[in-house]
């Protein structure tokens, strides 16, 4: 059973209310039935139709949204108008405790979704940013846990700081746990030196972050600055990195910025024939993102990692 698979079968455990904003888009409306008739969630689709004829729970939700932004200047009017856009809506529902989570993207930009998920949903207690990771299902089981690796980040952060670098490694870790079912995450905080084998600034934020993530998550088995030989091959992280926890079996990779993160998980993907799907972490409830040239398929599987990810 891949992983897509399996994060199925975790769905089925408790069926969650995923809410579709773009409920009238083609491929949408097929995963939908899917997610259904397969019982991997409850599936809301939204239109602007549906909406308009649930005038009680609009109103409902205008009003909590004016309160919830009235002091960054939104005013009544705007707030009644925004709740009557799906993607609002939706979040609002979210928010509300009237649906578990939220996906989209098959028609709408990354910037369309984050932007009401961090107004309304907002991040979770303690965390500082929304991050992406990837989750790289290769060929070679050697590698990682069976074959598993979480990258991040590889889509939404240019440029994090050391701080914000130390919070993604600690949600990449959960992520690790809840959707690949890794019970010992081991994160490696990439760089191109190991362990002071360079000098550099961009090294330095590197080992900054890593003593941010231990104080944070002193328990989590987390070492760097690492170059990503030496954090998985074990011969490798053997000779570079002695003693240390993580080297040479990481199966959780931070990469220092947007630029490695994406270079490194396409890299993975096309050479190392990976199959591999995104997911958010660190909003207080779960929204994922689509690609616009996502498949049915595509959206069933970031359904069912949604709801999975509704479960904690």
């Amino acid at each position: 059973m891949n992983l897509v698979e399996k994060i199925k079968e975790k769905a089925r455990e408790s069926v969650k209310r995923i809410v579709l904003p773009e409920g009238d888009e083609p491929r949408t409306v097929a995963a939908a039935k899917i997610v259904k008739d397969d019982w991997i969630a409850e599936p809301i689709l939204l239109t602007p139709e549906t909406i308009a004829a649930d005038a009680p729970r609009r109103e409902r939700y205008a009003a909590a949204l004016y309160e919830l932004r009235k002091a960054k200047g939104l005013t009544e009017e705007a707030a009644a108008k925004l709740a009557a856009d799906p993607m609002y809506y939706g979040m609002m529902m979210v928010k509300m405790g009237d649906a578990d989570g939220l996906v989209s993207g098959a028609v709408h930009s990354t910037g369309d979704m984050l932007r009401p998920a961090l107004q309304i949903i907002k991040t979770a207690p303690g965390m500082k940013l929304v991050s992406s990771s990837f989750l790289m299902e290769c060929p070679d089981r050697s590698l990682g846990e069976d074959g598993l690796l979480v990258y991040a980040d590889c889509v939404v952060n240019p440029c994090p700081t050391a701080e914000e670098l130390a919070h993604i490694a600690i949600a990449s870790a959960e992520t690790a746990r809840t959707l690949c079912g890794i019970a010992e995450p081991r994160v490696a905080l990439l760089s191109f030196s190991t362990k002071g084998s360079a000098s550099h600034a961009l090294v330095d934020k590197v080992r900054e972050a890593t003593e941010i993530a231990h104080s944070l998550a002193p328990d989590l088995a987390l070492d760097g600055e690492m170059q990503f030989d030496a954090a998985i091959v074990p011969e490798v992280g053997a000779s570079k990195a002695k003693g240390s926890p993580v080297a040479g079996r990481a199966n959780v990779f931070i990469f220092p910025d947007l630029q490695a993160g994406n270079i490194g998980y396409k890299i993975t993907q096309r050479i190392g024939k990976a199959s591999c799907f995104a997911v958010l972490q660190g909003l207080a409830k779960p929204c994922n993102d689509l690609s616009r040239g996502c498949s049915v398929d595509d959206i069933v599987s970031t359904v069912a990692a949604t709801a999975v990810q509704a479960r904690q």
